[in-house]
């Protein structure tokens, strides 16, 4: 028994490093090593100095979006987090789908939402907000023009999302 509850602690331990890729050190690791830890990434691009950008949501019950950032030789420039407030503002009118993107990952497929009668293209994400409560961002598109109009954020218990109440324990830092 004692070895059996080493072995699923040890692979517990494991995927919570592949989550947020807390193993790899900036400067050592590369691309190889990160999708070795993580898998492949939902989206990667290169940057206009020759790096590259590996993304890796962890929705929908996952609160995050980690960025993993490398130079052009391939190293690890810094990893991050980009559900939070501060990237959220960056978030613009007139911005199109891809620039939202390069901002904040792809949103959850199964929360799209189109409403005809207002002509809307909805993305959503969810997140923790600045209070520690499970919270939803939501980037408003233009459904014609592909043009982001504006943003909305709300806590899962203001918009009345049901079920979750230990989730606001998981939000605690």
């Amino acid at each position: 028994m004692p070895a059996r509850l080493v072995l699923l602690l040890s692979l517990w331990l494991a995927a919570c490093a592949s989550y947020d890729g807390r193993g790899l050190e900036p400067g050592r690791a590369d691309t190889a090593e990160a999708e070795a830890l993580m898998g492949a990434p939902a989206v990667r691009w290169r940057e206009a100095d020759g790096g590259e950008t590996l993304v890796y949501p962890r929705g929908p019950q996952g609160i995050h979006t980690w960025f993993l950032r490398f130079d052009a030789a391939g190293r690890l420039l810094q990893r991050e987090n980009v559900l939070d407030t501060r990237h959220f503002a960056r978030i613009r009118p007139d911005m199109t789908p891809d620039e939202v993107v390069r901002i904040l990952g792809p949103s959850v497929a199964h929360w799209t939402i189109r409403y005809e009668a207002r002509n809307e293209l909805v993305w959503e994400w969810r997140y923790c907000d600045d209070w520690n409560e499970p919270a939803r961002f939501n980037v408003l598109f233009d459904a014609t023009t592909l043009r982001v109009r504006s943003t909305a954020a709300a806590t899962e218990a203001l918009r009345g999302v049901d079920g979750i109440g230990w989730f606001r324990d998981y939000c605690s830092r």
